[in-house]
């Protein structure tokens, strides 16, 4: 904890920040994701030493994390290509989209909704470091605890409900209930047509091999020790149905061999994710 009960970010945003510098030190080019700027935010010494960071015991999992976050700027990209002007993220965490790609940033409204004390902190950090926060960027915290409303803030920070958007959210759903998941969806199917909603989610133990299956009852059992169990795992065709249910126009389910394929099938160096993540794509 910072002076002025400013909180640090949560165990696992500072981790997946990690993962990401890891990536850009440590494995071969070309990278499939550089980012360094949660790094320099978090200024952890020694962070290579951890246990986490040890080159072969992350190595899937570092992947998982690179390849999520380039196949959603890819996406962030494309929309913004076609005249999308708002991007949100949900559970921002230490994402620095808005810092490491102004040139995309600037023709954007980007509203991270996080918890209120991370985001204090990060906002703190930002300033630190001299990189500042551009007029485009727009933080919204969200008291979830006491019962926030993340759409009523979003809406209160400027968001138009009646422009098109880019909402993301990954390494969340597992932690809610499958009925949040989908209040989720139902508010989210509502954008204006010609949004795009992002979101990974945990497949299913039984559709996993048994190595990745023992590997993911290891994860969910640390989780729920850690008093942040997994609460919501799920087949593809349960997440299109609930996507559908929810209203969306069109629904994809990308899965971990897809993005193997776009981003490491021709890697030399075997890094590769597993398949237990994978993405719902939906469309308005």
């Amino acid at each position: 904890m910072l002076k002025n009960n400013i909180i640090k970010p949560e165990h696992t945003a500072v981790r997946v920040a990690l993962w990401r510098a890891l990536h850009v030190q440590i494995d071969a080019q070309p990278y499939v994701f550089e980012d360094e700027v949660g790094l320099k935010l978090i200024a952890e010494n020694n962070w290579r030493e951890r246990q986490d960071m040890n080159p072969e015991f992350s190595k899937s999992m570092r992947a998982s994390i690179v390849g999520r976050a380039r196949f959603i700027e890819d996406i962030v990209e494309e929309r913004v290509r076609g005249g999308v002007s708002q991007y949100v993220i949900l559970g921002a965490g230490l994402d620095s989209f808005a810092q490491r790609r102004p040139e995309i940033g600037a023709r954007l409204n980007i509203f991270e909704v996080d918890r209120p004390e991370p985001q204090a902190w990060k906002k703190k950090r930002l300033a630190e470091v001299g990189l500042g926060i551009p007029e485009w960027l727009h933080f919204v915290p969200v008291d979830f605890e006491r019962g926030g409303s993340w759409w009523e803030a979003l809406i209160a920070a400027g968001f138009d409900e009646n422009m098109p958007a880019v909402v993301v959210s990954t390494g969340v759903s597992m932690y809610l209930t499958k009925e949040t998941n989908l209040t989720n969806f139902q508010q989210l199917a509502k954008l204006a047509s010609g949004s795009t909603f992002a979101m990974t989610f945990m497949l299913s133990l039984d559709l996993l091999d048994p190595k990745e299956k023992s590997v993911m009852e290891f994860v969910m059992k640390k989780a729920k020790e850690s008093q942040t169990p997994f609460l919501s795992l799920f087949t593809p065709d349960e997440i299109l149905a609930m996507s559908k249910k929810a209203g969306f126009r069109n629904s994809e389910y990308v899965s971990g061999q897809d993005l193997y394929n776009q981003y490491f099938a021709r890697r030399c160096d075997g890094l590769r994710a597993g398949n237990a993540e994978a993405f719902l794509l939906a469309m308005t």
